[in-house]
């Protein structure tokens, strides 16, 4: 039986599963170095960007970054495929506190592959389960990943 939505004719199976499907297991290494990020002494920005081995379907390491702003970590970001980000943010607080939130990014560009966006969508939350974050964020464009969106995200946690 088929639903449609958005005039896209959807396998029923598909619309509710897609929530708990587990495409991806993550690699061994990544989770390791995931871990050791997770504990960084260094204050300044830094990113993790992953990506999907279709073949392996794993989630692996595609790039690492240090010292990225927001602005420079958009550009990394490619416009027509998917990735998911770990990024350690130097956040100052309106009251000066200074702290150093890690996020979790879900970048899903409109334009992806449909096949593509399901095997993301499906390993996202075994990805964030695995990273232990709460502070898990995602944009369709990323042109939208900014200083000001990061800022006001975060806002919502105090």
């Amino acid at each position: 039986m088929l639903h449609k939505r958005r005039s896209l004719l959807i396998p029923r199976r598909i619309i509710y599963q897609s929530e708990s499907l587990v495409v991806c297991d993550v690699d061994g290494d990544l989770v390791k170095k995931l871990r050791e990020f997770r504990f960084r002494k260094e204050t300044n920005n830094a990113a993790i960007i992953m990506k999907i081995d279709k073949d392996k379907q794993l989630v692996i390491l595609d790039e690492e970054h240090e010292d990225i702003s927001p602005d420079d970590l958009k550009d990394e970001l490619p416009e027509r495929q998917p990735r998911f980000v770990v990024y350690s943010y130097k956040y100052e607080h309106d009251d000066g506190r200074v702290s150093y939130p890690l996020c979790f990014i879900f970048s899903s560009p409109v334009g992806c592959k449909p096949e593509q966006q399901m095997m993301y969508a499906g390993s996202k939350n075994k990805l964030v389960q695995t990273v232990q974050l709460t502070k898990v964020f995602e944009i369709r464009n990323t042109e939208d990943l900014t200083e000001e969106w990061l800022r006001e995200k975060l806002g919502f946690f105090g």
